[in-house]
């Protein structure tokens, strides 16, 4: 998900969110989330619909988590990080502050208005409002995108053009640390060993979500869910190397990607 700048004055002693906010957050869900959850007004989590039919939640306080309680593949992500950063769909800011505090520069950038607020507030110091496509200028030794960034895509016929962009905002030489997961697991197996995935022209990674929250409800929206293979075919077409760091305990992964010369 993504975020915004400064609308609205932030206390340092303790910030508070009020009052024309209201409206704002109407039409963003995970920023509304994260402001209730900072201000101590945490009373539920935010409810995820998918085309899988599956029903799922956020949990709100997993989202502000400090690094020793991460999973084994974000900190290895973060490890990996060098020289100057891009937190692509920053959420609350618990990997940029992570950075920040052994010393590299970060730039954090989100859509989410409420996500841009709680970072600034949380410390982070250089916090950007952008849709990623809209992002450009500056280029980065890292582009870092977790909790499943490359979900940004939406539809798998979306990523060459994802993946374009984020090489335009490499140095030469930088990397894209990103994690995903082959949801294939999700699907019901044949005799044969094989899956039983709906025959209806769609990649089966791209999942369709819809968010609730306190009475709000946001737009159906997709996801992008990838396996390796496949990441790895795409990001070829891009001209990019793409390398296997480590893989999770849920079918999860950790990818490298770097520019060839």
């Amino acid at each position: 998900m993504d975020l915004m700048a400064d609308c609205f004055y932030i206390s340092l002693k303790k910030p508070t969110f009020a009052g024309k906010i209201t409206n704002l957050m109407s039409r963003d869900i995970i920023g509304r989330a994260l402001i209730d959850f900072h201000n101590g007004n945490y009373s539920e989590d935010i409810v995820t619909n998918s085309s899988l039919g599956d029903k799922d939640k956020i949990p709100l306080p997993y989202l502000f988590r400090n690094y020793n309680a991460m999973p084994i593949i974000e900190q290895k992500a973060l490890d990996l990080c060098k020289g100057t950063v891009l937190d692509a769909g920053c959420g609350a800011g618990s990997h940029s502050l992570y950075l920040q505090s052994i010393g590299l520069n970060v730039t954090a950038l989100d859509n989410s208005e409420g996500a841009v607020i709680i970072s600034k507030s949380r410390g982070v110091n250089h916090v950007i409002h952008s849709d990623i496509y809209d992002y450009s200028g500056t280029k980065f030794d890292t582009i870092l995108l977790l909790m499943n960034g490359i979900g940004l895509a939406g539809q798998l016929n979306e990523l060459d053009r994802l993946l374009m962009h984020l090489k335009e905002l490499l140095k030469p030489g930088g990397q894209i640390l990103l994690d995903s997961s082959d949801i294939i697991y999700m699907f019901d197996k044949d005799d044969d060993g094989g899956y039983w995935v709906p025959d209806n022209g769609k990649y089966y990674g791209e999942v369709q979500f819809t968010l609730k929250y306190k009475g709000l409800k946001s737009d159906p929206f997709y996801w992008l869910y990838l396996d390796y293979k496949r990441l790895e075919q795409v990001a070829g077409q891009q001209n990019l190397s793409c390398k296997l760091v480590c893989e999770g305990t849920h079918y999860d992964y950790l990818a490298r990607l770097c520019a060839q010369p």
